[in-house]
């Protein structure tokens, strides 16, 4: 168990080893709550959690849709023009 102290501005240094394991970088926000035997810290979600049904399709492209048999040429193509090259 590592130790730590309380600075005169109210801040406390978090031990390097909790924070590498941790994967906490700098500027990272934390919420606190009081509990029956101390406070829990815990990591602020970086996005509010949502499910498929709510973000599906949320990032639309301006181009015009390619169809299956499109994609699949330029799949051929890209895969010929690597064989000629001797990547494959």
């Amino acid at each position: 168990m590592e130790t730590t102290r309380l600075s005169t501005k109210g801040q406390i240094v978090l031990p390097k080893t909790i924070r590498d394991s941790r994967e906490w970088e700098p500027g990272t926000e934390f919420y606190f709550e009081e509990t029956a035997d101390g406070v829990l810290l815990r990591p602020a979600a970086r996005f509010p959690e949502a499910n498929l049904d709510e973000v599906a399709g949320f990032l639309r492209s301006k181009r015009k849709l390619r169809t299956p048999a499109q994609i699949r040429a330029a799949v051929d193509g890209e895969v010929m023009r690597r064989h000629d090259r001797g990547r494959y």
